[in-house]
């Protein structure tokens, strides 16, 4: 018999997450890169509905997200009552878990995908089946073949972080017609704004005429609000209702709410943080490898730099040598890629800053 309480089965095997690094050394200046945190910040009118709500303290939120859920189905033309809200998107990627997925029952995700996948699945009690990626990209076949009468849920983060890889629509469109009608797929389109592909889509086509996908949205990313912690998920209106029934009371914000709905009414700063992002992910690769570094192509925020396994210039000890001087990117060895570094696209400064310690750390 146990002297003391024991978790149940599947919590000790969780490592738990660990969030990028965000400290420099004394005296040095700070550019946070390990995040994938936008360098424009947040809009300047959400700015300005978070701080109207600073004499309202005292009241409990709206427990439905009312407004948030209003500006975003004007945004994309979407029924509000099948949007709901979530602390972050990780809250919903946990409470879609709980409600669909039990004790031995299966989870699958790609190779490289978010780390929040793992997690969730054991948190239930639930057995993570992880399919081999090609070319750092899910594979639809792979996924497919991993099914088996257990599975319940297949994650797949399109575009996937940390590799910056995505999926044509088409495949995401193979992938569902695939899987058997009570498997849920869950569509992680965290990074869907920054991506401008013909062959891309977030979901939202696909949700809306299906039965058994979702899609999950974030306002940390290009909307520079990771501090409130606000995500968004579209289902199907069955779906829904499971996740309210055991979704927590007051789970979003006051100022979130108000923050949100403003950021996404200032479709300006989107088109701002968009353009940034385009101009600098494009020279950041194109000079990382003229530096002799090889880049998985990217069509998020952010890159994946690969290094050598020779001793003193290695991913590790880059990411030592970058430290010093201030410049913060993300080691990625917990994703099973210990050549990596994954660097976020930054500021023009800092984009220039790593380039050139990356090209003394090379010479040394």
């Amino acid at each position: 018999m146990a002297t003391r309480p024991v978790p149940r089965p599947g919590v000790l095997d969780i490592e738990a997450y660990v969030p990028g690094k965000s400290a420099a050394p004394a005296g040095v200046k700070l550019h946070k890169l390990s995040s994938n945190e936008t360098p424009l910040g947040p809009s300047p009118r959400a700015i300005a509905a978070f701080e109207g709500l600073a004499a309202k303290l005292e009241l409990y939120p709206d427990g439905t997200s009312t407004k948030l859920k209003q500006a975003i189905a004007g945004r994309y033309g979407l029924d509000p009552a099948r949007i709901i809200c979530g602390n972050g998107s990780d809250e919903l990627l946990e409470l879609v878990t709980k409600a669909y997925l039990g004790a031995g029952d299966e989870g699958i995700y790609s190779q490289y995908g978010f780390l929040v996948y793992r997690i969730a699945i054991l948190a239930m009690g639930g057995k993570p089946v992880i399919v081999p990626e090609k070319n750092y990209t899910a594979d639809v076949d792979g996924i497919l073949a991993a099914v088996t009468p257990k599975t319940k849920i297949v994650f797949l983060a399109n575009p996937n972080n940390p590799t910056g890889t995505y999926l044509p629509f088409d495949e995401v469109k193979r992938l569902q017609a695939g899987l058997p009608s009570h498997v849920l797929l869950v569509l992680d389109a965290a990074y869907a704004e920054y991506v401008r592909r013909n062959d891309y889509a977030s979901g939202i086509e696909l949700v809306a005429e299906s039965e058994n996908v979702v899609m999950t949205r974030t306002f940390s990313k290009i909307y520079g609000l990771a501090n409130l912690r606000i995500g968004w998920m579209y289902a199907p209106a069955h779906i829904i209702d499971a996740l309210e029934r055991i979704r927590g009371p007051f789970n979003v914000n006051g100022a979130a709410i108000e923050a949100g709905a403003a950021a996404v009414a200032d479709e300006a700063h989107v088109a701002a943080a968009l353009e940034h992002n385009e101009k600098w992910l494009a020279w950041t690769t194109a000079e990382l490898e003229k530096l002799g570094l090889t880049v998985t192509p990217s069509v998020g925020n952010f890159v994946l730099i690969h290094f050598s396994m020779t001793p003193g210039k290695t991913a590790r000890d880059a990411d030592a040598f970058l430290t010093q001087r201030g410049l913060i990117l993300r080691a990625v060895g917990g994703y099973g890629l210990p050549d990596a570094l994954r660097m976020t696209i930054g500021t023009e400064e800092a984009n220039r800053l790593v380039v050139a310690a990356l090209a003394d750390f090379l010479k040394a």
